[in-house]
């Protein structure tokens, strides 16, 4: 893998991501082969936002290989009192060989990336999640054994999950739909730059619309996110009207091919994005894609942190 940080699948060629889910796949199988791959390293994890998954994937993960993992919540650093990210990027490469990042403004990891000379990890931003995304593909990988004609169908809001599957789904040879009300679609420059990718191979980009179930037709996958992420609480009244008819149930399921898997991100509202008898069913795969989020993590680390050669 050629690339230093991970800001977005975007920049990774199929290769690359390959790369790292068959390392996943080793590291899953075989934990005790690395569980000296990462010693005497450590991780730096800033959280803007607070988190479940990401923060226990990460710790957990570089325990496992051998590491440790900084916790560094909003409030137990500068940056809350106004130092800026360049700065604390040099102070914190000077410290750590890693630097992993939950922020709010997509910008802030991208001046983390400019400014680290340690690897910098995108552990989310308003704009991206490719953590989650690798996480998603491990799970459609363990159980289909491969990724290339799979489709899938995301309904709900166009937000960073979104956006980094259009990315993902295009440099892996799939084919995806998105269903989301008006003024909640995915940002058209994403939707344009994912397009833009999938014609280098001849391929359609992402098709958006607003009729669920045109976009759920025939998928393999059909992947929802909550309708109201973390600083948008202002906005859940209006979100929850917008998206009424967004909700997956059984009856949008049964549109999707027979063996079609339910995907979510977490955390869920059950009665909200996702009918609960769809979220606990026996097609929902929520569980496996978060327990894979340690599996990838742990193989993004090694083959980012871990010596040359």
């Amino acid at each position: 893998m050629k690339q230093k940080h991970l800001l977005s699948l975007k920049d990774y060629s199929r290769a690359d991501i390959e790369d790292i889910l068959e390392l996943a796949r080793k590291v899953k199988s075989r934990p005790g082969d690395y569980r000296k791959a990462l010693e005497g390293k450590t991780l730096a994890m800033i959280f803007q936002k607070p988190s479940t998954r990401t923060r226990v994937s990460f710790e957990v993960g570089m325990y496992q290989l051998g590491g440790h993992a900084l916790f560094l919540g909003a409030d137990a650093i500068q940056l809350n009192r106004g130092e800026t990210v360049p700065d604390t990027a040099r102070v914190l490469s000077r410290f750590v060989d890693g630097i992993m990042a939950r922020v709010f403004a997509h910008q802030d990891i991208l001046d983390l990336a400019r400014h680290a000379t340690v690897p910098v990890i995108n552990g989310l931003s308003d704009l991206l999640h490719p953590c989650q995304v690798l996480a998603d593909l491990f799970t459609l990988f363990e159980r289909r054994g491969g990724l290339e004609g799979l489709k899938i169908a995301y309904v709900g809001d166009g937000n960073n999950v979104c956006h980094e599957l259009m990315f993902a789904a295009v440099k892996l040879g799939m084919a995806m739909s998105v269903a989301s009300p008006p003024g909640y679609e995915p940002n058209q420059l994403i939707v344009k730059s994912a397009t833009r990718d999938a014609q280098k191979s001849n391929r359609s980009g992402p098709e958006v619309t607003s009729d669920p179930k045109e976009a759920v037709k025939g998928a393999d996958v059909v992947y929802t996110d909550v309708w109201t992420s973390m600083g948008q609480e202002a906005e859940a009244p209006a979100r929850a009207k917008a998206f009424q008819g967004f909700m997956v149930d059984q009856a949008l399921m049964a549109r999707a091919e027979p063996d079609a898997v339910f995907m979510h991100c977490l955390p869920a509202h059950r009665g909200e994005e996702v009918a609960a008898e769809v979220i606990d069913g026996p097609r929902s795969v929520v569980l496996d894609e978060a327990e894979n989020r340690l599996h990838v993590q742990k193989a993004l680390m090694v083959l980012m942190m871990s010596p040359p050669g």
